[in-house]
């Protein structure tokens, strides 16, 4: 199953999305998250029948999850990404956090913020959490998943380093795109022989399958769970591959006009288009 978060006649829903349309599913519950929470994905899915349907065409995208308790990013996950950088080996996973509104959905703007030239691309598969959870150990983490989706962890590099922790430069608003799609497991199966392509302006500037992941998807699950209480419609980014633009001579930064996409099989492709903070 595929769902989506979107806007529609100036009011945020959410529905089941079948070919190209979504059946509307904001009567049975007022999100996506709160669907998720009760367990109500494939009840809701169910009824879809009965919905009143949009095609894709009309409706505005939003953040899969528009409004996550939080989103918990993996830093330095793929070993040409962390090399690229010069950073030492780690035993454990590089965390930190966005902010809900740093996020903006597919087919709308990622916003260049108006302090700085130097945005970058960050392709990603994010985990969106289905089921709470603390101290999950690895051989149950599987059972956590609600489902995947495709994620542009875009980075402001230049705020990233002024000090070193990452925070301002991972959370001006709307510079992180988020879409198209929840997919189910079900539906997506082994995630590990996935390829994940970022491509800018056409071009592919990073290549890869998630089985390259440096921490995969369980330990990421385990380690975040020991610190925090995981919930439903919670967002893990486990890491983008080499080809970032600030490791490139000269670097690569997203402009206005620009378009940056990423796809992952069988999860779907998320389009973005890059415009300067009014």
């Amino acid at each position: 199953m595929k769902f989506a978060s979107f806007v529609i006649n100036n009011s945020a829903s959410w529905g089941l999305v079948e070919g190209d349309s979504v059946a509307d599913l904001g009567s049975r519950y007022p999100d996506l998250k709160t669907a998720i929470a009760a367990g109500g994905l494939a009840e809701a899915a169910k009824s879809a029948a009965g919905a009143k349907r949009h095609p894709l065409s009309n409706v505005t995208f939003l953040p899969v999850i528009p409004n996550p308790d939080k989103i918990l990013c993996i830093g330095l996950n793929y070993e040409n990404h962390r090399k690229e950088t010069g950073r030492t080996e780690v035993e454990n996973p590089t965390v930190f956090g966005r902010f809900a509104n740093s996020q903006t959905g597919h087919l709308t703007d990622i916003i260049r913020p108006k302090v700085s030239t130097q945005l970058d691309f960050e392709g990603e598969l994010a985990v969106i959490i289905g089921k709470p959870g603390r101290y999950i150990p690895r051989s149950e983490a599987w059972g956590h998943i609600a489902g995947y989706a495709c994620y542009n962890e875009g980075s402001v590099r230049d705020y990233q380093r002024h000090t070193h922790q990452f925070t301002p430069g991972k959370n001006f608003p709307a510079t992180g795109g988020f879409g198209p799609f929840l997919v189910t497991p079900d539906e997506v199966g082994n995630v590990g022989p996935l390829r994940l392509q970022t491509r800018l302006n056409g071009e592919v500037v990073q290549d890869t399958t998630i089985d390259q992941m440096i921490f995969d998807i369980p330990r990421q699950i385990e380690y975040c769970s020991q610190f925090t209480r995981l919930e439903p419609g919670d967002v893990i980014a486990t890491g983008t591959p080499g080809g970032v633009g600030s490791r490139r001579t000269p670097p690569l930064w997203m402009k206005a006009g620009d378009v940056v996409e990423v796809e992952i099989d069988k999860v779907g492709c998320l389009r973005n288009g890059i415009a300067d903070e009014a």
